[in-house]
């Protein structure tokens, strides 16, 4: 999302992170640290607590710093009440954030507020790539329902494991790991996946935007 931002040319931005979330907060210093080393700067950083219901003391001190936009690394629960607060006091900057604001329930709490923001998921509906496709066919088939990113990323975890166990030609449990370790360019529901030397999946990311109520692909970004 910080590419995403200087790409926009949104180069002073504020956060807004949830301080009782190791999630919140990892995001948050990721985000500051790719910012701020490419020539953006953090005009104000701001907190709150899981829970919280009103935002307006924190809102009021970001907008004073003139952001170009506010980054709110948080779960969709308080993201819905930030944005409509923040809309309330005339803050008009866009709001980005990560895969936690991912939930139909996002737009419920924050209506029209919501409009034109944007969040880094893991995967898109829209991707018109035939893996894509073919889960989404499958999921909907199997459970009546639209698959989200945490039906994508637990599909994906599940044919990683399973494309590991055929290449170590086994199950034992040191033979799977290294094969998992291997994992290069797996053709994934949320793009190719390579295993890292910290055992982390490296991929892309989509940014969505929200619009009319509904998410809608913006962009994908590599990593």
């Amino acid at each position: 999302m910080a590419k995403f931002a200087l790409s926009h040319g949104w180069k002073n931005v504020a956060i807004l992170k949830d301080v009782k979330q190791d999630y919140s907060r990892g995001l948050a210093q990721f985000f500051e640290e790719y910012l701020t080393a490419h020539g953006g700067t953090i005009v104000k950083d701001q907190t709150y607590s899981s829970g919280d219901k009103d935002f307006r003391a924190e809102l009021t001190s970001i907008k004073a710093a003139h952001p170009d936009a506010i980054f709110i690394p948080g779960y969709y629960t308080e993201v819905g009440l930030i944005a409509r607060q923040a809309r309330q006091l005339g803050i008009k900057a866009p709001m980005l954030g990560g895969d936690g604001w991912d939930s139909e329930d996002l737009v419920k709490i924050g209506g029209e507020a919501m409009d034109g923001n944007f969040f880094s998921n893991h995967f898109s509906t829209q991707d018109k790539s035939p893996v894509v496709q073919d889960f989404l066919d499958k999921y909907r088939d199997r459970y009546h329902a639209e698959a989200d990113a945490m039906a994508a990323l637990g599909y994906d975890s599940a044919m990683i494991l399973a494309n590991a166990i055929k290449h170590a030609h086994s199950t034992d449990g040191n033979l799977v790991r290294d094969a998992i370790a291997a994992t290069k360019d797996y053709p994934g529901v949320t793009g190719k996946i390579t295993i890292d030397d910290k055992r982390n999946a490296t991929k892309p990311a989509v940014v969505l935007t929200i619009k009319d109520g509904k998410f809608q692909y913006v962009e994908t970004i590599a990593p």
